[in-house]
């Protein structure tokens, strides 16, 4: 990090643009003070609509190229599954072979080691790590072993099973993942519980936001390339109309656009509204709406702009403050780590002023710090 000029003050990117931050705040940023305003910054930020229409949006990219993992060139399936078993099944267990070997494969190669690993030891690879790892480093290897659909599957059962249902968890899935990604994700749940995906989430969640929720469990968001103007202009002032001019918010109105339309069609749509409200479609939810329908929108609004920004947030949300969210860490860096860790690192720099891979050293420690240096990598 560049040292602090004279003046005491440091000078951040955020975006295309800069920030000037006072000595004091950035002291307060740099402890992961809540006192610093990490709310200002990205707000500069989610603010700025000026690139939005060129840009690339992950809710559409099929390739892999802004991953960090990628398949191992020299890889030999046998001399892994070797390798493992020898971590495993001797006195006490090569943690540092465990994170060698599973986070420096892709998910591909992962699979084809835990069919021979089955084959070979007559047990699954899930089973040993699970009876010999244990808590986060745990959690993170299982995640890393199951194909990327499962995965996502199995993150909606922990957060609607049992008492309470984890919305947090539901948001960040629903509002980032491409419309492919989510009917893999329901085929895998159909495939596991025997049971549609829509009916479950259902029965656990409700009001406006369970509207929202399940429109985005569909996948069936329009995917065409094309913008049509006209109706941007028209869904924008529809908006204005439903919200900031009327007495009472037509929620409706925005979980029916919001929840439907493309992304090119949206980003049309989010420069209209400023245009039309000289504020933006983010602040109005904000001011109009509370709760989880709230952060499910502005969620959305987030993914349609920028999803590795909104990814990038939700990584130092979970790091912020006292202890550290490791559920939330260990989805993102598992799940992206694949799609576009690498745009989701240049972000959180960009917001922040430093690494991601900094941050998760102040933060985690041990085997599971080490294995998510590993997927993250440094800049």
């Amino acid at each position: 990090m560049s040292q602090l000029p004279s003046n005491g003050r440091r000078l951040f990117h955020v975006g295309e643009k800069c920030m000037i931050v006072e000595h004091s705040e950035f002291h307060a940023w740099n402890n992961n003070s809540p006192d610093m305003s990490f709310s200002s910054t990205t707000t500069n930020m989610w603010d700025d609509l000026d690139l939005l229409l060129d840009s690339p949006s992950s809710l559409s990219v099929t390739s892999n190229t802004r991953g960090t993992v990628k398949d191992k060139a020299d890889f030999k399936v046998e001399d892994d599954v070797a390798a493992l078993r020898k971590a495993v099944e001797g006195i006490g267990t090569t943690e540092k072979t465990l994170v060698e070997v599973l986070t420096q494969r892709s998910n591909a190669q992962r699979q084809l080691i835990a069919k021979a690993y089955e084959k070979a030891a007559g047990r699954t690879l899930v089973a040993d790590l699970e009876g010999d790892t244990h808590g986060d480093f745990e959690d993170l290897l299982v995640a890393l072993v199951k194909a990327p659909d499962v995965y996502d599957c199995h993150e909606v059962i922990k957060a609607i099973k049992g008492a309470g249902t984890t919305e947090s968890t539901l948001t960040e899935i629903f509002a980032s993942r491409s419309n492919r990604q989510i009917k893999a994700m329901s085929a895998a749940y159909l495939a596991e519980t025997g049971r549609l995906l829509l009916h479950d989430l259902k029965s656990e969640v409700s009001g406006d936001y369970g509207k929202a929720l399940l429109l985005l469990a569909e996948g069936k968001r329009d995917e065409s390339a094309g913008v049509d103007g006209a109706k941007a202009k028209a869904d924008a002032k529809s908006l204005y109309e439903a919200g900031e001019k009327k007495w009472g918010t037509d929620e409706g109105r925005f979980i029916e656009i919001l929840c439907h339309r493309s992304v090119p069609q949206l980003r049309q749509t989010l420069v209209e509204y400023k245009n039309i409200s000289k504020k933006t479609l983010q602040e109005s939810i904000e001011s109009e709406m509370s709760g989880n329908l709230e952060t499910l929108l502005v969620a959305v609004v987030k993914c349609v702009k920028n999803v590795p920004a909104y990814l990038a947030e939700r990584l130092y949300e979970s790091m912020k403050g006292l202890g550290t969210t490791e559920s939330t860490l260990t989805r993102i860096l598992v799940s992206r780590s694949e799609i576009d860790l690498l745009d989701i690192r240049a972000e959180y720099k960009k917001l922040f002023g430093y690494t991601l891979y900094s941050q998760l050293e102040s933060e985690v420690s041990g085997s599971y710090g080490n294995a998510l240096k590993h997927l993250c990598g440094q800049d």
